[in-house]
């Protein structure tokens, strides 16, 4: 045990270590200016979101991955599809109630919408399109079909949204899409859809494994919009206070641990009443997913309180203050955050783990971290370029989504549901924690209100497309790499003195 913990804390302060070496790199130079106060709190910080991301990653593998795997083969095993269908659809809105991510986001939102409405509201949306995704594998149906048809509804309702003069909302709706695939969510879920299409079996099993988490990200989309088109009145949004107060610690830790308790109390119980009824697996199996919760639960809360204490505030700063220095700085600061960030987002590790197993190294760790990191760079200068000028998201989304649908055409379908499903992972608690705050700092030098809404949030929609079309990319590169290579070989062989050929005919 100490030693996966040892291994774990080595892993978290080699994702954690770039972000805080760029920010302190920046503090020493005259475009920053940061207080020696703030720079402790935010090193204190940092070390703790270290140990917060190592506990989770424990907690990820002793409880949420194997709890998903069991409720997926156990109830697929009973042959009860009827049964599968409804806890699937019970567990993705508890798991989503439980999501960090999304009460990041949510507690940014001041006056745009009300906290809880808005939890309710995307935990339903996940709970329908994780019972379709469960459906999906169960009937074998294909992934790409029903991810343009999701997105088809998703653009039509954006029209209704821009229709009804309510577009300030289109950006938070994208956004809730990307803040629910995080750090409790993924593993579950992409358990969830190991172990269901482990039990069916089939020629595309691994392949069917893929595409909850893209699924799953369209939910909260299309719940949020159906919300904002048929809500009354407008939003009245006011700037969060992003004030770096030691003496908040106390008051922030009870109410963050309280929170997380409660959203991890919720999965338990209902964990406890599968088992009881259904599951009924052994105690060996039981009890290192109830130390699982446990290790989750401390890892989450001080994780978050972390982030809240010290990344926030930093990340309002900076965005500030680097736009009063000049849009190049920070664009480039953006792009170079963005490439880092994403290193340190808990449910990326947990995905290009099961992505290295299930392709058998097709797709290796590296690679696929690598075209995340470029990814994410160029979606936050992207969204760093937005705020700046001033422009609808749809601009970059529609655009967007429409060549990651076409690149679908030409890729294996597993590259399609990988890339999805990195999409959905990519935006994690950092995006919503540090590079948010960095935006609505860049946007509260020259916008007021509603304007912050609309140009500062979206980021985190950003950050989930992008990686759509860079891994997409990466495999057809792969494709054409073989076809490249079988052609040369072939020439080869029919080059080659005709003597040398035996004919069997």
């Amino acid at each position: 045990m100490i030693k996966s913990i040892l291994y774990k804390l080595k892993h978290s302060t080699i994702s954690v270590l770039p972000i805080c070496v760029i920010v302190l790199l920046l503090a020493a130079t005259p475009l920053v200016n940061l207080s020696q106060k703030e720079i402790i709190t935010f090193i204190v910080c940092a070390v703790f979101l270290t140990i917060g991301i190592a506990l989770f990653n424990m907690g990820a593998d002793m409880a949420m991955t194997p709890m998903g795997e069991q409720i997926g083969y156990g109830l697929t095993k009973s042959r009860r599809p009827s049964l599968l269908l409804g806890i699937s659809f019970i567990m993705g809105v508890l798991i989503t109630i439980a999501e960090p991510d999304l009460s990041v986001l949510a507690d940014q939102l001041i006056g745009a919408i009300n906290n809880y409405a808005l939890i309710i509201t995307v935990g339903i949306g996940v709970g329908v399109l994780l019972f379709v995704a469960v459906l999906r594998i169960i009937l074998k149906k294909d992934l790409n079909t029903i991810l343009i048809f999701g997105y088809m509804l998703v653009f039509a309702l954006c029209a209704i949204v821009i229709e009804s003069s309510k577009s300030e909302f289109l950006a938070v709706s994208f956004d809730s899409g990307g803040v629910t695939t995080g750090a409790i969510t993924v593993p579950f879920i992409m358990a969830l859809g190991v172990g269901i299409a482990t039990s069916i079996g089939g020629r595309h099993a691994n392949e069917n494994s893929f595409g909850l988490i893209a699924l799953c990200s369209i939910g909260p989309l299309i719940a949020v919009l159906l919300l904002s088109a048929f809500s009354n009145g407008h939003a009245g949004y006011t700037l969060p206070i992003y004030e770096l107060e030691l003496s908040s610690i106390g008051s922030s830790l009870g109410r963050i641990s309280l929170q997380v308790f409660l959203s991890i109390f919720l999965i338990l119980l209902f964990f406890g009443v599968l088992q009881l009824f259904v599951l009924r697996l052994p105690k060996t199996k039981v009890i290192p997913m109830l130390i699982g919760l446990v290790y989750t639960l401390f890892g989450v809360v001080i994780f978050l309180t972390a982030v809240e204490i010290g990344f926030m505030p930093i990340g309002f700063k900076i965005g500030r203050q680097l736009t009063q220095e000049g849009s190049g700085y920070i664009i480039a600061f953006g792009f170079v955050i963005g490439m880092v960030v994403v290193l340190a987002e808990p449910a990326v590790h947990v995905l290009d783990r099961q992505v290295e197993n299930l392709t058998e190294g097709t797709i290796t760790k590296k690679s696929l971290l690598i075209a995340l990191s470029l990814g994410v760079g160029i979606s936050i200068g992207l969204s760093v370029i937005r705020a700046i000028i001033g422009f609808s998201i749809l601009y970059y989304i529609i655009p967007g989504y429409l060549i990651s649908l076409l690149l679908s055409f030409f890729v294996p379908k597993v590259y399609t549901a990988i890339a999805f499903d990195s999409g959905g992972v990519a935006s994690g608690p950092l995006t919503s924690s540090f590079i948010l705050p960095m935006l609505i700092g860049v946007c509260s030098e020259s916008y007021t209100g509603n304007s912050v809404l609309s140009q500062a949030f979206g980021v985190v929609a950003m950050v989930a497309m992008i990686p759509l079309i860079t891994i997409q990319t990466l495999g057809f590169r792969a494709i054409v790499t073989t076809k490249v290579r079988n052609s040369i070989a072939m020439r080869r062989i029919l080059d080659e003195d005709d003597e040398q050929i035996i004919d069997f005919m």
